[in-house]
C-alpha cells in the first residue's frame, strides 16, 4: 500500500459506520464523491485488499515483446556497441524498422549494466549576481544582429550600453556589423553624455580582447600581451574590462535585446524608417522614452561617473609608430602627412613619432607628447585597424668597444652568423604614387629606356649591308 492509499481504510471504515459523510471523506482524500462511493462499495465487499489498484504487480500491457527486447539487446552489444542512446534509437528505426523509444533503449541499457558513452552533466549552479551599488560603476556592452527594419531594409547590428545599477540605456548605435568604429562611437557617446565609467562588461570579441594565441618575443619577455586598439583606449581612460565567460553573465543587456526586438522594431515600423541613417537619428528619442519606462532608482546616492577628458577625441584613436622620412613626411597606408619644421628650422627626419588615426578620420602626428602635424579627415571614413597594436620595447643602439676598434680585412674562421640587430629599423612603407621622388624616378627610367631604344636602332642600321 502506497503513502497515498494509507489513510483510505480508516476513512472508509468511518464512512461505513456512519460517523462521517461521503463528502467529508472525499474532500479529505482530494477525490470526487462518486469515486469515494466506488471505493466504499469495493471495501464493503473485499475489505482492505480492495484498496490497492487491481493492476498492481501485473506486467504492463505496453512493455516490449521479449523477442524485440532480445533483438535490441543483441544489436546494442554487437553491431552498435559504443553507441549512445539517441543515435542507437535512430539506427534501430531507420535500418531495422524497430519502433522503440529512447527511454526504452535507455532502460534496456541500464538493465544490461552498460554505462552511457557520454553521460549527461548536471546543470551548473548559477547564483544571482547583485547589481552594482552605484551608477557608472559597471556598464554592460554588446551587439545584436537582427532584422530591425524587417523587410524594409537589410539586417543591421545594434550596439548598446546599459548601466548595471539602474538598467538605464546609456547609448545605442546601428552599424552594419560589430567593429571597432561602432564600439568607439558607442564609448564616445557614453563618455560625453554621462561620463567615464569605472568598468565595462562584455563578451570575448576580438575588438575587446586578444583571441589569437601568438606571443611576440617582446610580449614573452614582458610576461603580458599587448592589448587591442580598443583596449588601449580603455587603458588611457582608466576603464577596466571584464570578459564574460557566458551570455548569462551579462544577462541584463541580453534581456534588453529581447525588449528592443519587440518595442524598437514596432517604433521603427510605425515611423516608416527604412535606412540606417534615419534609424540612428531616431535612437536618441527612443532611448529617452525607454529609460522613463524601464530605468530603476539607484541604491547608492553617490555616482561613480567621472568627467570625460578634454583630449577624448585623441584617446579614441588607433595608434601607429612611424619614422619621419627625409622629406619630413609620415606615411600611413595611402595617406601622407607633411610635418612642419621644428624650432629654428630644424628637421624631423629620422625621428620616431606616433601617428594617431582619430574616430572622425583626422590624422595627428604626436612627438614627445605634443601634436606636431594634422591632416583633415576624408569624406567617407571608417576606423579600421591597419594592424595589431605593438609596443616599441627595442633598446637603443649603444656603441660597443668592438665597434670602436679599426676594421680588419681578415675575419676569424669560426665567426658566428650575423643576426639582425634589434635596433635596426623596419623597412618603411611604399610611398604614395604622387610622391615627387617616384615622379623623378619614372622620368629617369623613361629616359634610360629611350636611350637604349635609340642605341638598338642605330646598331640595326649599321648592320644592314649596302648594295653594290
Amino acid at each position: 500500500m502506497s503513502r497515498k492509499e494509507t489513510p483510505r481504510p480508516g476513512l472508509l471504515k468511518a464512512a461505513l459506520a456512519g460517523r462521517i459523510g461521503n463528502g467529508d471523506a472525499a474532500r479529505a482524500l482530494a477525490i470526487t464523491v462518486r469515486h469515494f462511493q466506488r471505493l466504499k462499495a469495493r471495501f464493503r465487499d473485499a475489505g482492505v485488499a480492495s484498496v490497492p489498484h487491481g493492476l498492481r504487480g501485473r506486467p504492463s500491457n505496453r512493455q516490449l515483446d521479449a523477442t524485440l527486447r532480445t533483438r535490441v539487446a543483441t544489436l546494442m552489444q554487437t553491431t552498435y556497441a559504443g553507441f549512445n542512446d539517441v543515435p542507437l534509437t535512430e539506427k534501430l528505426r531507420e535500418l531495422h524498422g524497430l519502433a522503440v523509444s529512447r527511454a526504452s533503449v535507455r532502460r534496456l541499457r541500464i538493465a544490461l549494466g552498460l554505462p552511457p558513452q557520454r553521460p549527461r552533466r548536471a546543470p551548473a549552479h548559477r547564483s544571482r549576481r547583485p547589481r552594482a551599488d552605484a551608477a557608472g560603476r559597471l556598464v554592460q556592452v554588446d551587439g545584436s544582429h537582427f532584422a530591425w527594419l524587417e523587410d524594409r531594409g537589410p539586417a543591421f547590428t545594434l550596439l548598446g550600453a546599459i548601466d548595471d545599477a539602474t538598467s538605464e540605456v546609456l547609448a545605442l548605435w546601428f552599424r552594419p556589423h560589430e567593429d571597432l568604429h561602432g564600439y568607439a562611437t558607442l564609448l564616445e557617446q557614453v563618455c560625453r553624455t554621462h561620463g567615464v565609467p569605472v568598468a565595462l562588461y562584455g563578451d570575448r570579441l576580438n575588438v575587446f580582447v586578444r583571441n589569437d594565441r601568438h606571443w611576440s618575443p617582446a610580449e614573452e619577455l614582458a610576461g603580458v600581451r599587448n592589448p587591442t586598439h580598443f583596449g588601449r583606449m580603455l587603458a588611457d581612460l582608466g576603464i577596466g574590462y571584464i570578459a564574460a565567460q557566458s551570455p548569462q553573465g551579462k544577462g541584463r543587456i541580453e534581456r534588453l535585446w529581447a525588449t528592443l526586438q519587440d518595442r524598437l522594431v514596432s517604433e521603427l515600423r510605425l515611423r516608416g524608417i527604412c535606412t540606417l541613417e534615419a534609424a540612428n537619428a531616431f535612437l536618441a528619442e527612443y532611448v529617452a522614452a525607454h529609460n522613463r519606462r524601464f530605468a530603476q532608482r539607484v541604491r547608492s546616492v553617490p555616482r561613480a561617473w567621472r568627467p570625460a577628458p578634454r583630449d577624448l577625441p585623441r584617446i579614441l584613436s588607433c595608434r601607429y609608430t612611424r619614422v619621419v622620412g627625409r622629406d619630413n613626411t609620415v606615411t600611413l597606408g595611402d595617406r601622407l602627412v607633411a610635418v612642419p619644421p621644428r624650432a629654428r628650422g630644424r628637421s624631423w627626419a629620422e625621428r620616431r613619432v606616433e601617428v594617431r588615426e582619430l574616430l572622425d578620420g583626422r590624422l595627428v602626428v604626436v612627438a614627445d607628447g605634443s601634436a606636431i602635424a594634422h591632416q583633415a579627415a576624408p569624406r567617407a571614413f571608417t576606423l579600421v585597424p591597419r594592424r595589431a597594436p605593438r609596443v616599441d620595447r627595442r633598446p637603443r643602439a649603444v656603441p660597443s668597444a668592438a665597434a670602436s676598434r679599426p676594421h680588419t680585412a681578415a675575419a676569424p674562421a669560426a665567426a658566428a652568423p650575423r643576426t639582425p640587430s634589434p635596433s635596426a629599423r623596419p623597412p618603411r612603407g611604399r610611398p604614395a604614387s604622387s610622391h615627387p621622388w617616384l615622379n623623378s624616378l619614372r622620368y629617369h627610367v623613361a629616359r634610360k629606356e629611350l636611350r637604349a631604344r635609340l642605341r638598338r636602332t642605330r646598331t640595326r642600321r649599321d648592320d644592314i649591308p649596302i648594295d653594290q
